[in-house]
């Protein structure tokens, strides 16, 4: 389930990356970049070639959606949602689409303040022509660094960095992208399932309540999920259960 989820995932995420390449345009105009150069060719003709710096920027925004998926809230909130989804019993309801726009929204929703901090210290400036592209690139990374190691365990940190026999950091603050990154995946992972966990125990129960009562009853050949869904569906409704998931997952994210 949680498989087939992260695949609609990765070919419904290039939408929600539309407005992140807008700044395309603006990375480009801000370095005064030419797409293309040409030179004089023999015989009066014209050769085109494609700047390198330009290739290989075109090149990295491939990495967006993994950008979107590793960096962000994203891992934490598809997987429970998707767990949410395997507890009640449903196979197509809610669909993997309504999933991942979900969990996008949600996404820019605890990201909000993170972006808006970006765009103070990065954005603006360069637009402003007051800072060159490295230096945004160093400032913007600042608040996003700042989340990631909010969310990350110190003891997954200090996995990855014995792992790599990189030196002991003196702070958190000087750790490597190269480790901060899947330190932070796997911290989001661990947390995500544990939640997933806290959410299967009371469908869990009604499962085995059902399982039982029909038992007792001699009613083997009547499968216990035909009865036991109505039941975890009620129940999950008349708890407002989607508050209680979403508000529980936001409330989550330690800024």
């Amino acid at each position: 389930m949680i498989r087939s989820t992260l695949r609609s995932a990765l070919r419904w995420l290039p939408r929600g990356l539309a407005a992140a390449l807008l700044l395309v345009p603006l990375w480009a105009s801000a370095q005064v970049l030419p797409a293309f150069t040409s030179t004089p060719a023999a015989g009066g003709g014209t050769e085109y070639s494609l700047s390198v710096q330009t290739l290989l920027f075109m090149t990295a925004l491939v990495f967006l959606p993994a950008m979107l998926l590793m960096m962000t809230a994203f891992t934490r909130i598809v997987i429970v949602l998707s767990l949410l989804k395997q507890a009640l019993g449903t196979t197509t309801v809610p669909p993997s689409q309504v999933i991942i726009g979900l969990s996008l929204f949600l996404t820019f929703f605890v990201m909000s303040p993170v972006l808006n901090q970006v765009n103070d210290v990065a954005i603006k400036p360069l637009m402003d022509n007051q800072i060159t592209m490295q230096q945004a690139l160093q400032a913007g990374s600042a608040p996003l660094r700042s989340f990631m190691l909010g969310q990350t365990r110190q003891e997954d940190l200090a996995l990855f960095v014995k792992l790599s026999g990189h030196q002991a950091l003196d702070k958190p603050a000087d750790t490597p992208m190269t480790l901060l990154i899947p330190a932070f995946v796997t911290s989001e992972l661990k947390t995500a399932f544990q939640i997933g966990f806290v959410i299967f125990i009371p469908f869990l129960i009604i499962d085995m309540v059902v399982a039982a009562v029909l038992m007792s009853m001699g009613m083997m050949m009547l499968s216990p999920v035909t009865v036991s869904f109505p039941l975890k569906l009620m129940l999950f409704v008349l708890v407002g259960g989607w508050e209680l998931v979403i508000g529980s997952l936001m409330q989550s994210f330690v800024h």
